[in-house]
C-alpha cells in the first residue's frame, strides 16, 4: 500500500519559487506588504535595484532604493493596486540599470488577497523587452512599420496610420506587434520616439525643445512629462549622466 503524499509545506513552496525565480536573469520580481515594504525579490530585481544582496532590499520601500520621481510613480501604482483591488496589465516602463544603461520593461501586477479576501499585498512582475529577431519581424510582415518608424518621427504617425501602411486594421496590427515585440502599436511608437529622444540626449547638445520635436512630440512640456512618467527623470537629469 502506498504511502499517502504530504501536503507540501506552504513556506518551503514559497522558497521554492523564490528561488526558481532567481533564475530569470530578463525577469524581474519582487512581493510587498500593506505598508509598501519588500517581502521578497529576486536576484534581478536587487540588481536593478543596485543593491549588493537582498538583505539590503527586503523592508525597504521604493523610496528608500529608487529616484523620488521613480518611486513615487511606483507607490502610485501601489496604491490602484492594493487599494482600488486592481491588476495592472503592461505597464510600459523605461529603466536605468545600475551601469546608467536604459531598458525597456513590461510590468504587471496584482493583488494578494487573505483567507477572507482582503487585500493584504501584492506582487510585480516586469519582463525585458529583449530585441526580436529579424525573422519574427518578417513572419509577421512588419517591415514597412519598423522602416517607416525608423525614417521619420513625426507626430501624425499614429497607430492607425501604420495599420493602414500594413494593410489591415488597428486591431490586427496590435496582435501582430504583440507577438513580435511584446508591445502594442501605441506603445511601440512610444519607445521608439524616446529611444530616439534619448539617442540625441546622449550625442548631440541640441536643446531639449528641438529634441522633443525630432523624436516626434508635439511640444516640449509632452515630451518632458512622457519622459519623467517613463524614466522618473527629466530630460536634463538624463543627459547629466546618459552612461
Amino acid at each position: 500500500m502506498m504511502e499517502p503524499v504530504s501536503k507540501l509545506d506552504a513556506a518551503d513552496a514559497e522558497w521554492q519559487l523564490i528561488s526558481l525565480l532567481d533564475d530569470l536573469v530578463n525577469v524581474m520580481f519582487c512581493a510587498k506588504g500593506r505598508d509598501g515594504r519588500y517581502r521578497a525579490v529576486n536576484t534581478a530585481f536587487v540588481r536593478r535595484s543596485g543593491r549588493s544582496s537582498k538583505r539590503d532590499v527586503l523592508g525597504q520601500r521604493a523610496r528608500d532604493l529608487f529616484p523620488q520621481e521613480l518611486a513615487t510613480r511606483y507607490e502610485e501604482q501601489d496604491a490602484r493596486v492594493m487599494g482600488d483591488d486592481e491588476v495592472l496589465h503592461d505597464e510600459l516602463e523605461l529603466i536605468r540599470r545600475p551601469d546608467s544603461s536604459t531598458g525597456w520593461y513590461l510590468t504587471a501586477k496584482r493583488p494578494i488577497h487573505d483567507g477572507a479576501g482582503a487585500v493584504v499585498g501584492l506582487v510585480s512582475i516586469s519582463r525585458d523587452l529583449l530585441t526580436p529577431d529579424e525573422r519574427g519581424v518578417s513572419v509577421e510582415s512588419l517591415e514597412p512599420i519598423v522602416a517607416a518608424v525608423r525614417r521619420g518621427f513625426e507626430p501624425a504617425h499614429s497607430a492607425v496610420e501604420l495599420a493602414d501602411l500594413a494593410g489591415c486594421s488597428p486591431a490586427q496590427l496590435d496582435r501582430r506587434m504583440k507577438k513580435v515585440f511584446g508591445l502594442t502599436t501605441a506603445q511601440f511608437l512610444l519607445k521608439a520616439r524616446i529611444d530616439r529622444a534619448a539617442e540625441l540626449l546622449r550625442r548631440t547638445t541640441d536643446s531639449v525643445a528641438s529634441v522633443a520635436a525630432a523624436a516626434g512630440f508635439y511640444d516640449q512640456a509632452a515630451f518632458t512629462k512622457q519622459f519623467v512618467r517613463l524614466l522618473g527623470e527629466t530630460p536634463t537629469q538624463f543627459r547629466a549622466h546618459p552612461g
